[in-house]
């Protein structure tokens, strides 16, 4: 066999798709039995959404999309993802928590904000896993991972165009100091809708979100926090 000629254009690493990739594709069928076998509560919205997460999922899984890797990023509250996957799996989320640690080493994790106030800069970062940015790609659906330092306090703040939802996976937490919520429970938030996100005083909390709206809002999101009521009235408002 003749040798390739020296000017060839090198070959191109192999593309590896979703079902060539375990971890990522067991990690997405975790989701998908947490929006198919989850409690809508007897609510129309939450079955609603639901159902709309499940169905766009289902789609991606059969298109078997390529795996698209982002490097590896770590954040100062990464320091206490360790701690939050064996709280995850001591409990109902066990199946989750066990997906999401095989993945680990290879999770990107962000900010999402161009100006993150500093406090928050320490206790707060999120992941994506499949969407726009995610390893694996969509862009009709984002799920991922929000995780919080014990004794947070996520400032108010709205998504424009996008219904997401948060299911708990360890560590206890509320939105707008309305109830304590658990492991395994679900909130939806409606376009538009101001939420804040305060978490225990002693553990750190993770919650698993699934976006699903304007595809060009995914694309964009546009993350920006609201403004205090201090912060108003120094300009004015």
């Amino acid at each position: 066999m003749l040798p390739p000629p020296e000017d060839a254009a090198p070959s191109e690493p192999p593309v590896t798709l979703l079902r060539d990739a375990p971890d990522w594709y067991y990690l997405l069928r975790e989701f998908e039995a947490l929006y198919r076998h989850g409690s809508a509560g007897g609510s129309e919205p939450i079955r609603s959404h639901r159902a709309k997460v499940r169905n766009a999922l289902s789609q991606i899984l059969a298109a078997n999309p390529a795996i698209l890797p982002r490097p590896p990023a770590q954040k100062p509250v990464t320091a206490h993802f360790a701690r939050t996957l064996d709280l995850g799996e001591r409990g109902a989320m066990q199946g989750m928590a066990r997906a999401l640690r095989e993945v680990r080493d290879r999770l990107h994790w962000e900010y999402g904000y161009e100006k993150m106030p500093k406090a928050l800069a320490r206790k707060y970062a999120y992941c994506e896993v499949l969407g726009p940015q995610g390893p694996v790609r969509s862009e009709t659906l984002i799920l991922g991972f929000v995780l919080f330092a014990p004794a947070t306090t996520y400032p108010q703040h709205s998504h424009s165009g996008i219904e997401e939802s948060y299911i708990s996976i360890a560590g206890g937490w509320s939105e707008n100091d309305t109830a304590v919520y658990a492991p395994g429970s679900l909130i939806l938030n409606r376009p538009q809708h101001e939420h804040r996100i305060t978490t225990g005083e002693q553990d750190p909390c993770l919650l698993a979100y699934a976006w699903i709206g304007d595809q060009t809002k995914l694309a964009q999101p546009g993350m920006k926090l609201t403004a205090t009521r201090k912060a108003r009235a120094a300009r004015g408002i």
